[in-house]
């Protein structure tokens, strides 16, 4: 039963950061969407809010790392990778009803730097995101800083788009960009290619 409690008090809370932020989400909240005893807070979680706010969001940036890993690791085309990648996002946002989108752009927008762990996860989660991104460009020969701002284009382009089509309750616009990124993409591996053919005929 403890471990029943830790847990929807995890999920509650994951859920709730999700829609309404750090600064939005408070203990009452977390306890009412749990139902778990008042007591069983500090109980699970001595460091209060913050340690559990960092728990599930720690949680989140693996599953997404995990996620993302493995659609970059799944093809060997990372423009085929990118679509798929910009597709998962929209399957995503239909599933839930446009009501939830990246798990920690709402502990980011909230300004957590009066907790430096939870600025700290974020920070590092996005340039983990990132720096997955630009080694697959960089494994199909793209060179690093090209590869460095293609990488930045998909994740700063997923991360507005999920807005966009939150508030249009849209995924077209997903589809629209990621036709556009696709391109991008493969026509940087076309001319990392080349130049590697070039540099080898040398």
């Amino acid at each position: 039963m403890a471990t029943d409690t830790r847990t929807r008090m995890i999920e509650a809370t994951a859920l709730l950061i999700r829609q309404r932020g750090y600064h939005g989400t408070s203990l009452n909240d977390i306890l009412s969407a749990s139902g778990a005893p008042r007591g069983s807070l500090y109980f699970h979680f001595p460091g209060g809010k913050d340690q559990l706010v960092i728990e599930v969001t720690r949680d989140s940036v693996a599953t997404v790392t995990e996620r993302l890993g493995a659609d970059l690791a799944a093809e060997g085309d990372p423009a085929v990778a990118v679509r798929r990648i910009y597709e998962s996002v929209a399957r995503m946002l239909e599933e839930n009803e446009f009501s939830l989108g990246c798990p920690i752009a709402p502990v980011v927008l909230d300004a957590p730097n009066d907790v430096p762990e939870l600025a700290e996860i974020c920070r590092a989660a996005f340039e983990q995101w990132i720096g997955l991104l630009r080694q697959a460009f960089m494994r199909a020969g793209v060179p690093e800083r090209r590869a460095q701002a293609l990488a930045l284009l998909v994740e700063s382009s997923l991360e507005g788009l999920m807005v966009i089509a939150r508030a249009a309750r849209d995924r077209a616009p997903l589809a629209v960009v990621a036709d556009e990124v696709v391109a991008l993409v493969e026509a940087a591996v076309r001319s990392g290619k080349a130049a590697e053919r070039a540099d080898a005929a040398v």
